[in-house]
């Protein structure tokens, strides 16, 4: 992945221009498996990056293409963590640029503005809503779509990064993206010291979204869980997959994109998306509270992306692990990680930066 040049690691935090920040180990280790150079631990690295007392995010350093850039881990998920990690990032590092909020996130399966959404897409913020922010009615939540000013407007090095990837699917983008994960999984599978097969893609037939009325729980009756009760769902069903569930493939819904791909037996590549993204404290395991945002052209559900907002000039990239709905499962999410951390990696081969901060050390 490297370029030719030779880059050397920055004197002072003074020297990073770029945060990613993740808020679980899985997140970080797929944006780190895309490091081109790791500064921690050469020579006095270790106490020119040394974090702030009270500090208690992880801090990875190194280089990604042209940019130095810090991997921060927060100390939990949710906008709080995220909020104090964004802090300490703009106090510690004070050249930061461009904070990229990484990782998986849900998504709507058919927005409103937007093509399809599958899992393994990754979606990119233009505007973000506070989804915890709105109204309860007796039978609804309805977000309060004026939120979205509480974040303020992007800078104008998004803004113009924004307009560079334009609305039209992101084709030099995807095609970037989708090159790195083609290395990334040569990789993985050479590796001796990782999972084999980890980021590999789980497969067209494990692609699946069910009818919103068809709920995630045990549809036998003679079991005494409570789940055959009407509106109940029991503790154990939520931690079973839908294969070992039972689920019933009667009630899938078509998805045209994945039809395509397996008439022709192939893989659907990372396709991006970017739009409204909903960020707030509580997971969603409900069709009709995902499809309430989506009536707000939400197109992806998060929770970080709100506590970073306002503290650093921000971008959120997510992949898509699951639909928000009760057959949200884990299975997606190395996958969508993997997803999102590629299309980072590509967005900031399109990004100008600020030029405050000198990116090589000299030629080859």
């Amino acid at each position: 992945m490297g370029d030719g040049l030779k880059y050397a690691a920055p004197a002072s935090k003074n020297g990073f221009e770029i945060a990613i920040l993740c808020a679980l180990p899985k997140e970080r280790a797929a944006v780190l498996l895309l490091l081109d150079d790791l500064w921690d631990g050469k020579g006095s690295n270790r106490h020119r990056y040394a974090r702030a007392e009270r500090d208690f995010n992880t801090y990875t350093h190194g280089r990604i293409g042209r940019f130095n850039v810090v991997i921060v881990l927060l100390e939990t998920m949710g906008k709080v963590p995220a909020a104090g990690a964004a802090t300490a990032v703009r106090i510690g590092y004070p050249n930061i640029s461009l904070a990229l909020i990484v990782g998986i996130c849900a998504g709507v399966p058919f927005p409103k503005k937007s093509q399809e959404v599958i899992l393994g897409n990754t979606i990119i913020s233009n505007i973000l809503i506070h989804r915890d922010f709105g109204r309860q009615h007796s039978n609804h939540f309805k977000a309060k779509v004026e939120a979205e000013h509480v974040y303020g407007r992007p800078n104008k090095n998004i803004r113009s990064l924004l307009r560079s990837l334009g609305d039209d699917g992101c084709p030099e983008v995807e095609e970037q993206a989708a090159k790195y994960l083609r290395q990334l999984q040569e990789k993985d599978d050479t590796d001796p010291k990782r999972e084999t097969g980890k980021y590999k893609y789980p497969g067209v037939d494990k692609n699946k979204l069910f009818d919103d009325a068809y709920e995630h729980k045990h549809h036998d009756p003679t079991l005494d869980c409570g789940c055959y009760t009407q509106g109940s769902i029991c503790e154990r069903s939520r931690e079973i997959e839908c294969d070992e569930l039972g689920c019933d493939s009667n009630w899938l819904v078509p998805r045209q994109r994945l039809t395509r791909h397996r008439a022709q037996g192939s893989s659907p590549l990372p396709q991006i998306h970017i739009g409204r993204i909903g960020s707030g404290d509580s997971v969603i395991r409900s069709a009709q509270h995902r499809n309430a945002l989506a009536a707000e052209e939400v197109i992806g559900i998060e929770m970080e992306g709100a506590g970073a907002w306002d503290e650093l000039p921000s971008i959120v990239i997510k992949g898509v692990c699951d639909y928000a709905d009760s057959h949200k499962s884990k299975m997606w999410q190395d996958y969508a990680a993997a997803t999102a951390a590629l299309v980072a990696k590509a967005v900031l081969d399109e990004y100008l930066g600020s030029g405050r901060v000198s990116w090589y050390a000299h030629g080859p």
